[in-house]
């Protein structure tokens, strides 16, 4: 499968400028120490050490900020995803392997560190363009891996690749969301296996 490029929201100043990362990597870690929620560019600015104009150039707000900084967080988790649907052959093991390595990274992602946590938290509620992107490149992943159970005749046919697909996503939704998933913790361990094989005898043909 090929890659999607993510969308890490507006940015300003040339693609390749080396100050643009330098901003994420202090403003990750300011973050982190407290809260994105209650950061403001000026404070981000006093202590990176630049002025609040200069910030201004290659980001047009704290939210286009956060947005890269919830990008990086969310590619993590789309390459433990993909990573996971590579290391099978069969369309079944696919999707059981998806469902368990997408509650695993998101809770590595999202808990371990709490104040990134608070990040993910504003992105998901305020539904932020990083989010929507990774929703939708979810589901792409989704709809070939129906795409291939079909082929392989593990799977019906009669649904509607897409439907099939955004029924999946919403069944694996309360674990990718942080939002959701912090209601959830008490059935982390038992839910992708479940699931999984809920989701699997409705797609037996």
């Amino acid at each position: 499968m090929n890659t999607p490029s993510t969308n890490p929201g507006p940015a300003r100043g040339p693609a390749d400028h080396e100050v643009r990362d330098q901003i994420v990597a202090a403003a990750t870690e300011h973050f982190r120490l407290y809260g994105y929620s209650k950061t403001t560019v000026s404070d981000l600015a006093k202590s990176i050490g630049f002025s609040k104009a200069y910030i201004y150039k290659f980001f047009e707000s704290k939210q286009a900020i956060g947005e890269r900084i919830c990008a990086n967080c969310l590619r993590e988790i789309e390459t433990d995803v993909r990573a996971a649907i590579a290391s099978t052959n069969r369309p079944p093991e696919k999707l059981r392997r998806m469902f368990k390595a997408a509650v695993e990274s998101s809770l590595r992602l999202f808990f371990e560190d709490r104040r990134l946590y608070d990040i993910a938290a504003t992105a998901a509620t305020e539904r932020w363009a990083t989010v929507r992107a990774f929703e939708e490149r979810i589901k792409a992943m989704l709809q070939d891996i129906l795409r291939q159970g079909r082929d392989s005749d593990d799977f019906e046919r009669k649904t509607p690749l897409d439907e099939a697909a955004t029924a999946i996503y919403l069944v694996m939704r309360p674990y990718l969301n942080p939002l959701l998933l912090q209601h959830s913790l008490d059935h982390t361990e038992d839910a992708p296996a479940q699931l999984s094989s809920l989701v699997l005898r409705s797609l037996s043909p």
